[in-house]
C-alpha cells in the first residue's frame, strides 16, 4: 500500500449494551455493517476499505459481500484502538475511522473530512459534525454534541446539551458530532498508546482522550446529515429511511 494513500477502517464489535449484535442487524434486508462498507468503498480518494472486527460472524458477512475484513483483538477499549491495530498492519498516510453504526454515511462527507488533512500537513486529526435542528436530539444523551473555537477546532464533546443557553432554547451553534475521524498514521499510533482519560471515562467518549492530552481536533461540517444507529428506535428509523428514501440506491445491495 502506498504510504501516501488513505485507508478507511470500519471498527465493528458484536457486543453492544444498547443494541446487541448491532453490526449484523438488518436494515431493509442488508446487515448494517455491510451498508456502511458499501458507502465507504465508493468514496473518492479512499484506496482501501477494511472492516476491523473481533467477531468471525461479522468478518464472514463482509467477506461474503465482497469486502475486506481484518480480525483484531477483543481487548480494545475503543474503536480508535482497533483502527490503530489495523494501522500497524496496513500502512497508509491517513486513516479514516468510520463507525459501524452509520449505514447511510455520504461519500462526500468522507471526501470533505480528508480534504483539510491533505491541505494542512500539520493537522493530525479531524472529525465531522452537523447542525442540530431537532429538539429531541438536543436533549438526547445518545446524541453527542461538540462546541468549537474560532478556528474550527473542538473545545469539548459531551452527551449534555452544550453550549448551554442561559436565555433558554436551543442555541444556533448547536452541533451534533458524527462518529467519523481522520488521523495521520503517526498520530493514531501515538494516540492509541495513551491511557484512557478521566473525561473519556466519565462521558464514555473516546475523542476526549485527544483533547485531554492537549491535541487539537478539526471539526468539518458534514455535507449530508447522517442517521446514526444506537438504539432499537434508531434502527426502526433507519429501516423506514431505507424503504422510503433509498429505493433503487446501490447501497441497498
Amino acid at each position: 500500500m502506498d504510504a501516501g494513500s488513505v485507508i478507511a477502517v470500519i471498527p465493528a464489535r458484536y457486543a453492544s449494551s444498547r443494541l446487541p449484535g448491532k453490526p449484523l442487524r438488518e436494515i431493509d434486508g442488508v446487515p448494517m455493517v455491510v451498508r456502511v462498507w458499501r458507502c465507504v468503498r465508493g468514496a473518492p480518494g479512499i484506496a482501501r476499505a477494511i472492516v476491523a472486527t473481533d467477531d468471525e460472524r461479522i468478518a464472514a458477512v463482509i467477506r461474503e459481500a465482497g469486502g475486506e475484513a481484518m480480525l483484531t483483538s477483543d481487548r480494545h477499549p475503543s474503536g480508535t484502538d482497533r483502527v490503530a491495530e489495523v494501522a500497524a498492519r496496513a500502512r497508509a498516510a491517513i486513516y479514516v475511522n468510520v463507525q459501524g453504526d452509520l449505514p447511510f454515511i455520504a461519500s462526500a462527507d468522507l471526501t470533505a473530512l480528508v480534504a483539510p488533512m491533505l491541505a494542512e500537513r500539520r493537522l493530525m486529526m479531524a472529525t465531522l459534525a452537523t447542525p442540530i435542528t431537532d429538539e429531541h436530539e438536543w436533549h438526547n444523551p445518545n446524541v453527542v454534541k461538540v462546541v468549537c473555537d474560532a478556528r474550527g477546532n473542538a473545545l469539548y464533546f459531551s452527551r449534555s446539551s452544550i453550549p448551554f443557553a442561559r436565555a433558554g432554547g436551543r442555541p444556533a451553534p448547536a452541533l451534533r458530532h458524527i462518529g467519523v475521524y481522520a488521523y495521520r498514521r503517526s498520530f493514531l499510533l501515538r494516540l492509541a498508546a495513551l491511557p484512557p482519560g478521566v473525561l473519556e471515562g466519565i462521558e464514555m467518549l473516546e475523542q476526549l482522550r485527544v483533547l485531554e492530552n492537549g491535541y487539537p481536533i478539526r471539526v468539518v461540517t458534514s455535507v449530508a446529515p447522517s442517521l446514526e444507529v444506537d438504539t432499537a428506535e434508531d434502527l426502526a428509523r433507519a429501516e423506514n429511511f431505507a424503504r422510503t428514501t433509498m429505493s433503487g440506491d446501490t447501497r441497498r445491495g
